[in-house]
């Protein structure tokens, strides 16, 4: 086996690897979206409890209330029933609650049970041992499917707030009000992008297809780590009951530093002149970019993005990720054909690379 062939295959055996052992680390842990054009947040907790947190996920499809403060906190359902208890001993359910149910979908499209009606006595049951839970709440986001609001119907040129939304609670014997607001957001205009997306694809084919040496290549593999790198190092915090935020920027960078790894070794081999290498290892690294990049390609077509750096930034590393990990997949290929490495004699300079066919 040649020592080239040898050293890519090590690199394919830590890209594996490393895929193996990350775990989901995007922005949407647990397979949810990416982006959304429309987004809820939070504007006020009154009165302030110390200890007590309540954050929006997924734009407005969850709520994930934290309770640190040793007092039990109660979320009424949407009759004010009570639905929730999250307090020292973990998180009770009430089974007899119609939000129990409505809140497995979405759009609320379920049939209630005989027994979950308002005014039934509570029935707890108990789902988490932690003060921390998780659950869908309709206050907090558009329920038509398929319909627009009203005012964006009427100009989704431009940004508008839907609704302003409140979530009762009750801590201990304080009555607690969750204030908060949903929006949308025009989408970026597809005549603006997607020349841009195509434009980069056909850049990094080019630089395996056309040019005379591998260096255009190697360039562009550097770029195309930086953007695997930022992309993992500005994953967002996921929900306190799925992983730690640290835990889940470290699960993201695993594949994000073999992507850097292997674009330094595809750089290097093209300072070299080796191209039939760099274009193996652009492959590579267009197949680690596209495992990154796919699952947040909604990030491409929405106004808003789960990330914690700046979305513009968030944006641009998906596009390249997808752009340039499609264009290193063909063009890497391309360059394993075009270019002829030479063998060195004893003692001599190894010749440049031919371009053949």
């Amino acid at each position: 086996m040649s020592r080239p062939v040898a050293r890519l295959l090590v690199v394919l055996l830590g890209v594996l690897t490393s895929l193996a052992v990350a775990g989901p680390a995007a922005a949407h842990v647990g397979g949810e979206a990416a982006g959304s054009d429309f987004d809820a947040r939070v504007v006020s907790v009154t009165p302030h409890v110390p200890g007590l947190t309540v954050r929006v996920l997924q734009f407005g499809d969850e709520l994930e209330l934290v309770n640190d403060t040793g007092t039990e906190v109660v979320v009424p359902g949407y009759s004010d029933e009570p639905y929730l208890r999250i307090g020292p001993d973990g998180v009770w359910r009430n089974a007899n609650s119609p939000a129990t149910y409505v809140n497995l979908d979405r759009y609320a499209q379920v049939d209630l049970p005989d027994n979950a009606v308002r005014g039934a006595e509570p029935d707890w049951v108990q789902v988490s041992t932690q003060p921390h839970y998780v659950w869908h709440d309709h206050r907090t986001h558009w329920m038509s499917e398929d319909v627009l609001p009203p005012a964006v119907a009427a100009d989704p040129g431009s940004a508008h707030t839907v609704f302003g939304w409140t979530v009762p609670l009750v801590h201990g014997d304080t009555e607690v009000e969750v204030a908060g607001v949903l929006t949308w957001s025009p989408p970026p205009a597809p005549w603006l992008v997607w020349p841009v997306h195509l434009a980069l694809v056909l850049v990094a084919l080019a630089a395996g297809l056309l040019a005379r040496t591998p260096r255009p290549l190697g360039a562009l593999l550097l770029v195309g780590a930086a953007a695997a790198v930022w992309h993992a190092a500005t994953t967002p915090e996921p929900p306190v009951s799925i992983s730690s935020h640290a835990g889940a920027v470290v699960s993201a960078l695993l594949p994000a530093l073999t992507a850097a790894l292997v674009a330094s070794l595809g750089f290097r081999a093209a300072r070299r002149g080796r191209g039939a290498m760099t274009g193996l290892l652009a492959v590579v690294l267009g197949w680690l970019m596209l495992v990154q990049g796919l699952p947040d390609v909604d990030v491409l077509w929405s106004a808003n993005v789960l990330t914690d750096g700046p979305q513009a930034a968030a944006r641009v590393a998906v596009g390249l990720l997808l752009a340039l990990g499609v264009g290193f997949v063909a063009g890497g290929i391309a360059a394993v054909r075009r270019f002829r490495e030479v063998a060195p004699h004893d003692g001599a300079v190894p010749e440049r690379p031919v371009p053949v066919g």
